[in-house]
């Protein structure tokens, strides 16, 4: 359970609508959005809406989720959603991790292959007209 979300006491419908078509509640077609009244930690009245089964009636108890202010939030994580969740969190990270050093090493890469073109062309300009021909100057006259 995450730290501070517990469920309400208390927590109670008071009037279940159905969304409209390609409304919010339209996507799963198994909840639908019902007013609902609970009681937050310092005794006060809170109200708000919450998905709750089709066909709930006014009165009836359901389960909430609320903050140590009495805050609606979602319901935790189950101990499977936060294993996978960790997984691709950690296999995210191991793989940025690993992409920087690879992306750096690209681009320095990239830059000594540039400067030794470079040089090779500045050496070759300096030492062809030592071995007596030209090479790259266009047709030689006869």
């Amino acid at each position: 359970m995450a730290a501070g979300h517990r469920p309400a006491d208390r927590a109670g419908a008071r009037r279940a609508r159905r969304a409209g078509r390609g409304g919010p509640g339209a996507a799963g077609g198994s909840q639908v959005w019902a007013g609902i009244g609970w009681n937050a930690p310092d005794g006060s009245q809170r109200s708000g809406q919450a998905r709750v089964a089709p066909g709930t009636r006014a009165g009836t108890a359901v389960t909430v989720w609320t903050d140590r202010r009495g805050r609606l939030v979602g319901e935790p994580a189950s101990a499977s959603e936060a294993r996978l969740r960790s997984a691709l969190v950690g296999t995210l990270v191991g793989l940025g991790a690993a992409a920087v050093p690879f992306a750096c090493g690209r681009a320095v890469r990239g830059r000594l292959e540039s400067q030794r073109l470079n040089q090779w062309e500045t050496d070759w300009i300096r030492f062809d007209p030592l071995w007596g021909h030209r090479t790259g100057s266009g047709p030689q006259d006869g």
